[in-house]
């Protein structure tokens, strides 16, 4: 995102609506002593919600064209963005929710989502890959069907593509799939790598609850010591046959 100096008035009107505080204040002034407002753009993902927003007086906000690796700032951040891979918008994954109709995760087998960043914070791929890495050593596989998963160019290692590793987003979210048993470990590992990373993340936990009623990875995540939020999200399918129990 830019803003064009000989347009911008110094309101300031446009620097409430920066999630990650990348509208900044410049030495240089207007007619009438205001500072002009610039873009820092190694803060800037390029979610567009300056632009959307519709609030400069001056229309001095614009969106030029971003080519590789810049591109994938907005990619991951601008919910307008359809994603080459997998052809979606948002964050450009279905993520977990829609199991009960993929089968994804069979039973025995839970599926993680790490989504890495917010608002006010982001996120840069130099932390997501110190998570993917951590995650590969314990035999995570990753999602095919995830933006992010495409950026991951050894997924033995959890290494990303290295022309991305300067960018980062608004949020991209990590997801795996690996047992049970394995689970427990990879919360053990999240748990020590949120310590080496410069974000903040959070958990989405899907397993299939067992013939009693309880469920297996809200008991793991407790004994990890994250705080589990039991919920669940029903699907209609859209016309997909449902998948067979396993």
């Amino acid at each position: 995102m830019l803003i064009d100096p000989k347009r911008c008035i110094g309101c300031g009107s446009c620097v409430p609506y920066c999630p990650v505080g990348a509208i900044v204040e410049t030495d240089q002034k207007t007619r009438k002593g205001k500072k002009i407002r610039k873009i820092d753009q190694d803060q800037c993902v390029e979610c567009g919600v300056c632009l959307r927003a519709a609030v400069c007086p001056t229309d001095s906000i614009s969106m030029p064209e971003l080519a590789w690796p810049r591109v994938v700032r907005s990619l991951f951040s601008n919910p307008l963005t359809l994603h080459p891979t997998t052809k979606l918008e948002g964050r450009g994954t279905e993520e977990m929710k829609t199991n009960d109709v993929t089968g994804r995760f069979r039973r025995g087998m839970a599926g993680v989502g790490v989504e890495m960043g917010r608002p006010g914070v982001g996120a840069t791929f130099r932390d997501i890959q110190t998570v993917c890495m951590a995650l590969a050593k314990l035999g995570a596989e990753f999602e095919p069907q995830n933006p992010l998963s495409a950026l991951i160019a050894n997924k033995k290692t959890g290494e990303l593509d290295p022309e991305v590793m300067g960018e980062r987003v608004l949020s991209a979210i990590i997801e795996f799939t690996v047992s049970n048993d394995g689970l427990k470990a990879a919360l053990k590992v999240l748990k020590k790598v949120s310590s080496k990373i410069d974000t903040v993340f959070s958990l989405c936990l899907i397993g299939r609850a067992d013939p009693d009623g309880t469920i297996p990875v809200g008991t793991m995540a407790r004994e990890a010591g994250f705080t589990a939020r039991p919920n669940t999200k029903t699907n209609v399918g859209l016309g997909r046959p449902r998948k067979e129990d396993a």
